[in-house]
């Protein structure tokens, strides 16, 4: 998806959980014009969605791998500027968030989530024999494998599978701006929607994607060059699209039903190279956000004095304990049926 449509897709995407048959395509279509990411929901789908139950996933991927130190910025370690003379974000223009901790400025828009409490973020994402391969590294995300197993389906789509027909998660999913289908292949009901400007004759004949999971994918993410200014675009992007996805579903009842997380195949490199950016790397924060998250930060900062033999941060937490705490604690799936075996799921989230 291009940077400039992702503002009104992640806001028109939000309508597609509570919209009535043949309106979600309309309803895109009208975001996408105005260019606002303004969705205009009768207060009729606003009641029947919020009496169904279901809960939301919406799963955001910053495809190319997101520079977790420049979103996260250890702005208290020396290390981090010394390491990145050029690339390091300024120290005050930074959005402290702890003492140690602090967020790319881009971020702002998330800042009031980030106060109330509603924005919680996981350092040290990662999984042991980091992947450094764009392909394989998504694949392991997608599917929740282990890193020398390959998996046919997707984690969701697993889960699709294990709760049954009359479970609540199961509506389906809805992919919007990717052909991957990444944590949903495999599943048996996807939606998929394309560029904003071609929905109308796409989805008109497709009625209401009754989506338990909304994929949205986020390119441009792999900067070996001239990070500092297309890093802070991208970050902008990403948060007026999730200020725009929350205002859309507390304009629909919806924002406590609904979980939102980001995604990447891996972090950057912590030194930067000769041209201004960074190379492939290992862990990094993700965040997730909610009406009943537990806003916060876990798991650990980045140890920039302990790196690996490749000169990359250790994982401080495995990625498959985020998708046991979803698993288990939003959906009330048996995670380690899914996942193949146990993860610990985050306490994270209020049930």
């Amino acid at each position: 998806m291009k940077r400039r449509e992702f503002l009104s897709t992640a806001a028109a995407a939000a309508a597609a959980f509570a919209l009535p048959p043949m309106s979600f395509g309309a309803a895109l279509m009208r975001a996408g014009n105005s260019g606002s990411g303004c969705i205009d929901v009768s207060t009729n789908a606003i009641s029947t969605s919020a009496a169904s139950g279901r809960k939301l996933l919406v799963l955001v991927e910053l495809k190319g791998g997101n520079d977790g130190l420049n979103t996260v910025v250890p702005y208290a370690d020396p290390l981090y500027y010394q390491l990145r003379p050029r690339v390091a974000v300024s120290r005050d223009t930074v959005l402290p968030i702890s003492e140690r901790a602090a967020l790319h400025p881009a971020l702002d828009p998330l800042m009031p989530l980030w106060q109330n409490g509603q924005l919680a973020i996981v350092q040290g994402l990662g999984y042991p024999q980091f992947n450094l391969s764009h392909f394989r590294a998504t694949e392991i995300w997608d599917t929740a494998s282990d890193a020398h197993r390959y998996l046919r389906e997707g984690w969701v789509a697993r889960a699709f599978a294990q709760a049954g027909a009359d479970h609540a998660m199961c509506g389906g999913g809805l992919v919007v701006g990717s052909a991957e289908f990444g944590p949903l292949a495999g599943a048996s009901h996807i939606a998929t929607a394309p560029m904003p400007s071609s929905l109308g004759a796409v989805l008109g004949a497709q009625g209401k994607p009754d989506a338990a999971v909304i994929r949205i994918t986020l390119n441009g993410f792999d900067t070996h060059f001239n990070q500092r200014e297309r890093h802070a675009a991208l970050l902008a992007q990403l948060a007026r699209g999730i200020d725009a996805l929350h205002a859309a579903l507390l304009e629909l009842g919806l924002w406590d039903d609904t979980l939102v997380m980001t995604s990447s195949e891996f972090g950057r490199h912590p030194r930067e190279n000769d041209n201004g950016g960074t190379e492939h790397g290992s862990s990094a924060p993700h965040f997730v956000l909610g009406g009943r998250v537990r806003g916060g930060l876990y798991g650990a900062p980045p140890s920039l004095s302990q790196l690996d033999g490749n000169g990359n941060l250790p994982m401080a937490v495995d990625f498959r304990c985020l998708y046991a705490t979803v698993l288990r604690s939003c959906w009330g799936c048996d995670a380690a049926v899914v996942l193949e075996r146990y993860f610990e799921p985050l306490p994270l989230l209020r049930v």
